[in-house]
């Protein structure tokens, strides 16, 4: 069964265009209340969002769906991703929502939903709530008399907030760090300061302020350079930039040096490793993560084990194999002894726990491995069966021939834009950036004379 709404993180798009509108929300919601409302107990979901404009649009539709479906439904406001996973398991709902298009601008938003575990959906239980969306609605609708009511979670950010806190060591403080927070003016922007100040920290926020269109826009993870930036300027000792859902982190030092999640993946699994607290024998990540990385755990004797891009792929990697630490070089950290899902705020504590047990400076403990010269690139496209071009794949031959032993290179679509993904990776800095640089050209090229011709 094939999935053509949902993407690698939920369904995404730009507010108020499909699939992204009012009339699709309803009919997820239906769908989802459907796919999950089994027996007959008073049957529960949690929806939770950023800070967004169009959160105020999807909410309510999502609501009257699930309702409409005899789901009661308990509204978080605005709260990290993790938190709706969190609190899904903690309520002993049925299902959670989560509205939010996570590092995209503010214009999109998206839609992810979570098993009564706490997991996000598989492909598999996502193509089954397509394929209620496809037969009709109207099975999902219940009797007048079993219509769900709605009522507002108050203290869900409280609840959030002791529970991330509660997986920071107990014997450790962080008095005397000073610490900038960039809340991304998204989804932690009130939680996020409170945990870090609550454990002795001093606390610097910034893009703390969201007005529902500034999510994202020159901060947090998809703008650190912000972030360095006041570490400089307000003599800190740590910074820290989440992302406009906090599910990812990405950490400077006392530097201003950008510490990325490859590098925190790294640390973590050192630190539990000495502790002999690391499962699996290794780390989960992702095809993206540095070739540093692997070597640096092999150093250790540890394996890296690799999953398609998205962090939903990971966990499944992580619950099949035993693993308990995975994450992205995008800094999605997932450390599945206290999460279900990437946790920006969580990560931010086990690194800062590293930080106080050694007592040394960000800048002698986060940098852990020489990471191998990466360059990244993405080419927008209309179709993606460009792909398929034979000018396309000779050009992918003709780079992977270059690189030879000497490096890899990843090509991917990009689940959640319409672009493509070109990351090649090698001792050769040079040689590096120009495969990708001669591949994307050969992309573009190819993009643009096959949409001349289709006009």
């Amino acid at each position: 069964m094939t999935r053509k709404l949902f993407g690698t993180d939920g369904i995404r798009g730009t507010a108020n265009r499909e699939p992204i509108t009012a009339e699709t929300a309803l009919a997820v919601a239906l769908a989802a209340g459907a796919q999950f409302r089994r027996g007959d107990h008073r049957h529960v979901v949690v929806i939770g969002k950023d800070t967004r404009l169009s959160g105020y649009m999807l909410e309510p539709a999502l609501t009257a769906g699930f309702i409409s479906a005899g789901i009661d439904v308990v509204l978080l406001g605005p709260i990290p991703t993790p938190g709706v996973g969190m609190l899904t398991r903690s309520l002993r709902a049925d299902l959670g929502v989560m509205i939010s298009a996570s590092h995209n601008p503010f214009a999109d938003n998206g839609i992810k939903l979570f098993g009564p575990d706490g997991f996000k959906l598989s492909d598999a239980v996502e193509a089954e709530i397509e394929a209620r969306i496809g037969n009709g609605g109207d099975s999902a609708l219940v009797e007048p008399g079993r219509l769900g009511r709605a009522r507002r979670l108050e203290d869900s950010g409280g609840r959030y907030i002791e529970f991330v806190k509660s997986t920071f060591p107990r014997r450790l403080r962080l008095d005397g760090l000073k610490i900038v927070v960039d809340c991304a003016h998204g989804a932690a922007y009130r939680v996020a300061p409170r945990v870090f100040y609550e454990l002795g920290a001093e606390v610097v926020e910034i893009a703390d302020d969201p007005d529902g269109f500034n999510i994202n826009r020159d901060c947090g993870a998809m703008a650190p350079g912000t972030m360095q930036k006041a570490v400089l300027e307000h003599g800190a000792d740590l910074g820290l930039a989440l992302d406009g859902d906090a599910d990812r982190l990405l950490v400077a030092n006392e530097r201003g040096e950008l510490v990325d999640g490859d590098q925190l993946m790294g640390l973590i699994a050192g630190f539990l490793h000495r502790e002999e607290r690391l499962d699996g024998g290794g780390v989960v990540a992702t095809v993206m993560s540095n070739l540093g990385l692997e070597r640096h755990l092999k150093g250790l004797g540890l394996a890296l084990e690799r999953t398609p891009v998205g962090d939903r792929y990971v966990v499944e990697r992580m619950r099949r194999d035993g693993y308990n630490v995975g994450g992205e070089q995008s800094g999605h950290i997932v450390l599945s002894d206290y999460t279900t899902t990437g946790d920006g705020l969580i990560a931010a504590l086990q690194v800062l726990a590293v930080l106080v047990e050694t007592g040394k400076p960000a800048s002698e403990v986060l940098q852990v491995f020489e990471a191998v010269p990466q360059c990244l690139t993405s080419v927008r496209i209309v179709d993606r069966a460009v792909m398929n071009l034979e000018i396309v794949r000779e050009a992918i031959a003709e780079s992977e021939l270059r690189l030879q032993a000497q490096g890899r290179l990843v090509i991917r679509p990009s689940g959640t834009e319409p672009v493509i993904r070109i990351m090649a990776e090698g001792d050769d800095a040079g040689l590096v950036a120009q495969v990708v640089g001669a591949l994307a050209e050969a992309i573009r090229a190819a993009g643009e004379e096959g949409q001349q011709a289709a006009q």
